[in-house]
């Protein structure tokens, strides 16, 4: 319930591709306002992922994301009587909050009700949750908004989310009785999991606990890097292909392949972690197939062979899936204590929404500078030696921290190494 209830938060931000050529004719969208309405969802998560990491502890995980789908279906609601640019950035803006009350506590709430060995696995999934509701937006939109109109298609999100706000009140436990069950677990079989000693530390300890640890800053500009590039190349995939005559269904499936295979990264970098990959493997080769990927989308050198172009999306979306789902494993295990993990996870989706933040403006003004989309590669090469560079650094934290964390008596030593 809790990876469904990110899928249907990621339909908020997957819903606007498919419909930004009809916004453009109908509401005079301009390429960079474009930009701007794909990134402004992001808003919140860049100005308040800090802040909300520590009130979703003191809210409860399980309310603070229910309330994040309530905010997301009143916003979504709204906006389909949003009649201006102006009017619709600010309702996305709306959204943004929500979308980050909603998915910032996920990955703690997901480390309370599984157990241990299951967490890699299940963050693996979790980490599935933005390409698969980008996917499934991106597949029906462009059959959808042509027959029953764009405002319907923002109300269509906000009754998926007002249900989805329902469903998780009435499935998942409380927050009590969920943390009990999980320390028990986390103390008898995961000497690796990060201290309990300081997790009833106040908000302004835990903040200087996470922003003083360098664990916590190299996932989140991490995630930058990699957040940024993907919204960028995604988001403006529908226009991109309905530019060169591509419309319909035919539309709709080729943006929402791109996007779904994603999903496929993301599975498995779970079952690879889970099954003793190196991160810092993962991290590496999901960037690098990124560059190689966005180089055969973009460069001059593939014009007028559309499925070596096609291939390189494909490419880049589906093994730059490793990297999200490895990143919210690290950022798990490279929290200070237990009492910072959603704190850590704040800080992460913090910089992650920088990146979404400034990526798609920037390839909308590059684009429109240059007269097309041409140099897009560039900026994504970028990104991806920007985060190599940070995963190298990234290893030489965590091999530090595996070999301070001491050896519960619970665990063989067979285990532990």
């Amino acid at each position: 319930m809790v990876i469904l209830a990110g899928v249907v938060a990621a339909l908020q931000v997957g819903k606007l591709p498919p419909a930004l050529p009809v916004l453009q004719a109908e509401l005079g969208v301009s390429w960079v306002q474009s930009g701007f309405l794909l990134s402004m969802v992001q808003f919140a998560g860049m100005a308040l992922g800090l802040v909300l990491g520590l009130l979703a502890d003191r809210w409860g995980l399980r309310l603070c994301m229910v309330l994040g789908l309530g905010i997301l279906a009143v916003a979504s609601g709204s906006g389909g009587w949003a009649r201006s640019p102006q009017d619709l950035m600010w309702l996305r803006g709306l959204e943004g909050l929500g979308f980050l009350l909603t998915s910032l506590p996920a990955p703690a709430l997901i480390r309370q009700l599984v157990s241990p060995t299951q967490l890699n696995g299940m963050l693996g999934l979790w980490g599935a949750y933005m390409p698969a509701g980008t996917a499934m937006a991106l597949l029906v939109g462009p059959l959808w908004i042509p027959a029953w109109g764009w405002p319907s298609w923002w109300w269509l999100f906000a009754a998926a989310s007002a249900v989805m706000a329902l469903g998780l009140w009435w499935v998942v436990p409380p927050d009590a009785l969920r943390r009990r069950q999980a320390m028990a677990d986390i103390l008898v079989t995961d000497p690796q999991a990060p201290s309990t000693a300081a997790s009833g530390a106040g908000w302004g300890q835990r903040i200087q606990d996470t922003l003083r640890a360098p664990g916590p800053w190299l996932v989140s500009l991490t995630f930058a890097f990699y957040s940024g590039q993907w919204l960028a190349v995604v988001g403006f995939l529908p226009t991109i292909y309905a530019q060169a005559g591509v419309t319909g269904a035919g539309l709709g499936a080729l943006t929402a392949l791109a996007a779904g295979v994603n999903m496929l990264g993301n599975v498995a970098a779970g079952r690879l972690l889970q099954k003793g990959v190196a991160p810092g493997v993962l991290l590496n080769l999901g960037f690098a197939a990124m560059a190689l990927g966005s180089a055969l989308a973009f460069g001059r050198w593939t014009q007028g062979e559309p499925v070596v172009r096609y291939a390189g999306v494909l490419l880049f979306s589906m093994c730059g899936g490793l990297v999200p789902s490895t990143l919210f494993s690290l950022a798990v295990r490279l929290s200070p204590h237990e009492g910072t993990v959603s704190t850590t996870v704040g800080w992460m989706q913090q910089w992650s929404s920088v990146g979404q933040f400034a990526g798609p403006p920037l390839v909308a003004w590059l684009a429109a500078s240059v007269g097309g989309w041409q140099w897009t590669w560039l900026i994504t090469g970028a990104c991806c030696l920007g985060g190599m560079a940070l995963a190298r650094q990234m290893t030489t934290v965590l091999s530090r921290t595996i070999r301070a964390t001491p050896v519960s008596v619970n665990t063989k030593p067979r285990d532990a190494a």
